[in-house]
């Protein structure tokens, strides 16, 4: 039987993330990735960090986790940027949320902290009950779809 596996090249460099909103889901999701790479949690319900894939038969008991099997980016690569329609940084927006203890928001503060918002694309017709600050301006969508490509390519290149 002919061999019909891809080889798949191990990431290297940084993995950019960007969220859309720095929010309860967003700084929940930096915070949790924040104290994994600190020590301070593990990466329970993490697919690729707990997860693990048979290989074989059952009986051959080849069990690795996932991340150990893919070459896929360590936590320690993620880089995290956003934009938000608000200019709190990480920290004050999850402490704003509350859904996080208070007490694991301090442990991984300087790194929340350093997390702040770029300007956002904003439509008021759309959202009636939201008045945010930090918001691009421009004559067109095209223009303002323009700025998010200079965002996304300086994110890039910082990163």
């Amino acid at each position: 039987m002919a061999n019909k596996g891809v080889d798949i090249a191990p990431a290297e460099g940084k993995l950019g993330i960007l969220l859309v909103g720095l929010g309860a889901v967003s700084t929940t999701l930096v915070a949790g990735v924040e104290a994994i790479r600190r020590g301070i949690s593990q990466p329970v319900g993490s697919l690729t960090q707990m997860g693990t894939i048979r290989l074989g038969k059952r009986t051959d008991n080849k069990v690795p986790k996932i991340k150990d099997f893919v070459p896929i980016a360590s936590l320690d690569d993620i880089v995290f940027g956003a934009w938000d329609i608000f200019s709190d940084n990480a920290f004050e927006a999850a402490m704003n949320a509350g859904v996080l203890e208070k007490d694991l928001l301090n442990q991984v503060s300087e790194q929340l902290a350093s997390l702040k918002p770029m300007p956002a694309v904003f439509e008021q017709n759309y959202v009636k009950r939201l008045h945010g600050e930090n918001v691009k301006t421009g004559k067109s969508k095209m223009e303002l779809a323009e700025q998010l490509i200079e965002d996304i390519a300086r994110f890039k290149s910082e990163n």
